[in-house]
């Protein structure tokens, strides 16, 4: 089988089964698995085959069965980005507008912090439920944010391992066959998928992103579930920071409707497809309006107190951000020269915000995943912003002098300015239903 992919070969679906079945009974050594998903990499999957890798992947454990449960169901899909704190409006969100989110969070690339590490800056979060308690809250509120469930989709785990250790994380057919079997297996009936590109991202192709898009809403389709992807921009950070109280604290601001204007735009786009997937509201401008008024009505705020509080979270910590600790720290990086922000990378910042703290380290004993939730940066400079010579770029919140030596170098390298304004580009790229 091996030889037949590399040699450019169609998997049957009875191959594929056999493929899953002898991963799950451990008869797949890793030099063949390793060999196969390189294969795979170089060789590409068709349409069919990506679907039934897919199916496959989603049965090889649990799936959950939501049935009972009236209101449409709908999840969300963020490919990861610097930034991005739109699950922490959207679930919400969502929520207030009657549509039960069964959201599990899987594993990101290495740097970037995701919803679940995020919300632990909210004392007494509890990130793990059973399934039993994840469809009990779900009945009861309406929504949930935990960690994957190891007996969903268990083949992925096995895979997605593999798939890190031998460089294959890129190949769209694996990543279709990864996220949406675990989605799916959740109870999801529709999800709404953001696929990143650029710098931020670990999709750096803008047309890779766009054939991302194309495979999950097609397999999601053939799977008999309702899928829209919106192709978004990740060539410099979402929103104006990046750490995790700090975007708490924004997802917050957001959910009183006020926030950062790309952040705005992009929850407006996305709470718009949940809604209009979920039969909520019919056509754009109801979808625009119901998203608009559950976050200025102050009911999403609500729902994610309701989250919280279900999940053991102090939600005093909602009604006053300013609880969350505040770095001991903080200091501007200072523009170099005058002239206008041309490019950010932003995986640089978030490689430093990491290195700051922001992000589960990899020490061991008592420091091993220990994450400091005051530290990150904020007030970044957007593209296309003019700056003066020493007038701020964004400031750093740090508490070790020690770290931000080490963090500097990132953030400075991070920026690039020139004379002339550049036109900043289309936050959202393309619509794929």
């Amino acid at each position: 089988m091996i030889e037949k992919k590399r040699d450019g070969g169609e998997f049957t679906q009875e191959e594929i089964r056999f493929i899953i079945d002898s991963t799950l009974d451990g008869d797949l050594p890793d030099h063949q698995l390793s060999a196969l998903l390189m294969a795979i990499y170089f060789q590409q999957m068709s349409a069919q085959e990506t679907a039934e890798l897919t199916e496959e992947m989603m049965l090889s454990g649990e799936v959950i069965d939501l049935s009972h449960i009236a209101k449409p169901k709908i999840d969300k899909y963020s490919t990861g980005g610097v930034g991005d704190k739109t699950s922490l409006v959207l679930v919400p969100l969502a929520m207030a507008a009657g549509v039960v989110v069964p959201m599990m969070c899987g594993n990101e690339h290495d740097y970037i912090i995701n919803t679940l590490t995020k919300l632990s800056a909210v004392p007494g979060f509890k990130d793990e439920l059973s399934i039993d308690d994840f469809v009990k809250q779900l009945e009861k509120i309406g929504g949930a944010i935990v960690k994957q469930d190891k007996d969903l989709a268990p083949a992925d785990a096995k895979y997605y391992a593999m798939r890190k250790a031998t460089g294959t994380i890129p190949s769209l057919p694996l990543i279709t066959g990864s996220v949406l079997s675990k989605k799916l297996a959740e109870g999801s009936e529709g999800l709404v998928i953001d696929v990143k590109w650029g710098n931020g991202s670990f999709i750096k192709d803008l047309e890779q992103a766009k054939q991302l898009a194309r495979s999950m809403t097609r397999v999601g389709r053939s799977m008999k579930r309702r899928c829209v992807a919106l192709v978004t921009d990740m060539n410099q950070p979402l929103g104006d920071t990046v750490g995790t109280a700090l975007e708490l604290k924004e997802a917050i601001q957001l959910l009183k409707g006020e926030g950062p204007e790309d952040l705005q735009e992009l929850v407006l786009k996305l709470g718009m497809e949940i809604v209009r997937l979920a039969g909520v509201a019919g056509s754009t401008l109801s979808a625009k309006q119901t998203v608009q008024r559950h976050l200025t009505d102050g009911s999403a705020l609500e729902k994610l107190k309701d989250l919280i509080s279900a999940q053991g979270g102090d939600t005093s910590y909602i009604d006053n951000p300013e609880k969350f600790g505040e770095a001991k720290h903080i200091r501007k990086l200072p523009a170099p020269k005058r002239g206008y922000v041309h490019t950010i990378n932003a995986a640089m910042i978030a490689r430093g915000v990491h290195i700051l703290g922001a992000g589960p380290s990899g020490g061991k004993g008592k420091t091993a995943g220990k994450i400091d939730y005051a530290v990150g940066v904020s007030e970044i400079r957007k593209v296309g912003t003019q700056v003066k010579q020493g007038e701020p770029l964004m400031m750093i919140h740090y508490n070790d002098e020690s770290k931000l030596e080490q963090a500097l170098e990132y953030f400075k390298s991070a920026y690039r300015l020139a004379p002339k304004r550049p036109t900043p580009p289309p936050l959202v790229v393309e619509r794929v239903a």
